[in-house]
């Protein structure tokens, strides 16, 4: 596992940036101490640990979901409740932790996106262009599949033993939208992600 920073340029970067433009204080323009967003974030209460406040004073973090002492079931009851159980989970297309069934979603039902995925994995084989070229090399190859062969040879197909266990232990609503590695994708972070540090505008850490 490399380094994991698509939080912090993905998600905490661009947010920031948006609610800078939502106030009128654009990146570098101090935000006076009284203007601020109410953001909602929806951490269920299975992961109440993760509800934090805010890093700058100009966001004021609000958990609806444990506010209403919603879990992730919870969640997916309801979406069911409203004809939406196929909601699928939120994630980036070419995510680490996707798991085989998460995988072969892609390949047998966006081929130009399995395509683009395929690529992209082969493109990352020998790290970041710009840290080899500082003299930074990887120290071995990087793969997108935890086989550590190329996606389009990886054993996608094999159905894992954590899938058949969930297919046998939750209703298909609840599994379609939670199968996959325990690690992954969150409303706010990725799970199993360590606290990163802070980070400015500019995604410097401090």
């Amino acid at each position: 596992m490399t380094r994991r920073q698509c939080t912090g340029e993905y998600k905490i970067k661009p947010i920031k940036k948006k609610v800078r433009e939502l106030l009128g204080y654009p990146y570098p323009q101090r935000i006076p101490k009284d203007a601020f967003v109410e953001q909602w974030i929806g951490i269920s209460t299975d992961e109440f640990h993760r509800a934090k406040d805010a890093d700058v004073r100009y966001m004021k973090n609000v958990h609806p979901l444990i506010e209403m002492g919603w879990s992730r079931s919870d969640c997916t009851h309801y979406l069911a409740s409203l004809g939406l159980a196929d909601t699928p989970k939120s994630s980036c297309l070419v995510c680490p932790f996707h798991s085989n069934a998460q995988w072969r979603q892609i390949r047998d039902t966006s081929p130009e996106e399995w395509q683009d995925v395929v690529e992209f994995d082969a493109a990352i084989r020998k790290g970041n262009a710009r840290a080899n070229t500082a003299g930074k090399k990887l120290l071995g190859q990087a793969f997108l599949h935890r086989s550590r062969v190329p996606l389009s040879e990886a054993p996608i197909n094999h159905v894992t033993a954590a899938e058949r266990a969930a297919l046998q232990s939750e209703p298909a609503d609840v599994y379609e939208l939670e199968h996959g590695v325990a690690d992954g994708c969150s409303p706010w972070a990725c799970r199993g992600e360590v606290d990163a540090p802070a980070q400015d505008d500019f995604g410097l850490t401090s």
